[in-house]
């Protein structure tokens, strides 16, 4: 089904032992769901446990307590190794610093998740190509994170993280390193990619960079505060006076 749920999370908390009587409950009870193709940002300040939230859609960690079903699979009490099996094969991660190997041309970084999957050499090599190609460095496959421009690194990135078909596509900050006119960029390139299909989860503080997605959902002292729907408006753009 089209709308299906990707992502169920019921009553998910999120309790951190700092040692002896010292608690610190990060999230307490929160509910989301989240279907195919829908564009979402996870808004909060820092504390609010937003982050948190993202490490378990991600399956970075575990919750305390609670369910959490990944295309209706119950994620919430799997082991590490099939965790693991999940961020690879499921989840396409686009983060902040861009996680690229210094020493590996753009092709090589793409196919790193594939590698991991035992994907063969000719295939990994057809499939990163055409991850790069859909997000326009067709022609900069061969050239080092170094002889990139910070746009083009986080597109690398990108195309790591679509190179596996991803159910969703989880961006932690993607703007955070870069300029507004570059940022504006590769938020326009996840508006391409969730309009050609993609789940898209962005995790950001910045109010303009949620305002790109189509549903916010607000985070605050680990509860969901607010879940809304945006209205997208296009307004001309006006020509400047001569």
């Amino acid at each position: 089904m089209d709308n299906a749920v990707v992502i169920n999370i019921q009553q998910i908390k999120k309790m951190y032992d700092m040692g002896g009587a010292e608690e610190v409950h990060a999230l307490r009870g929160v509910n989301v769901e989240i279907r195919k193709n829908e564009y979402v940002a996870i808004m909060g300040p820092s504390g609010s446990g937003k982050s948190t939230l993202m490490n378990i859609i991600g399956c970075l960690d575990t919750p305390t307590s609670g369910l959490y079903e990944f295309n209706g699979v119950n994620v919430s009490e799997m082991n590490d190794n099939q965790l693991a099996k999940i961020r690879n094969k499921e989840i396409g991660f686009v983060f902040q610093t861009f996680n690229l190997l210094a020493r590996s041309d753009s092709l090589h970084n793409v196919e790193l998740p594939l590698i991991y999957g035992g994907i063969p050499a000719a295939e990994r090599k057809r499939l990163a190509t055409e991850a790069l190609e859909q997000v326009g460095l067709g022609e900069r496959i061969h050239h080092k994170p170094n002889e990139l421009s910070g746009g083009q690194r986080q597109r690398v990135a990108i195309a790591r993280a679509l190179v596996n078909k991803p159910s969703i596509l989880l961006a932690d900050e993607p703007t955070g390193n870069l300029d507004s006119k570059t940022g504006d960029e590769i938020m326009n390139l996840f508006a391409e990619l969730h309009n050609k299909g993609n789940t898209v989860i962005l995790v950001t503080h910045e109010e303009y960079i949620a305002e790109h997605a189509h549903r916010i959902i607000r985070v605050r002292d680990g509860l969901v505060a607010s879940d809304e729907v945006v209205a997208r408006v296009k307004i001309p753009a006006v020509a400047a006076a001569v």
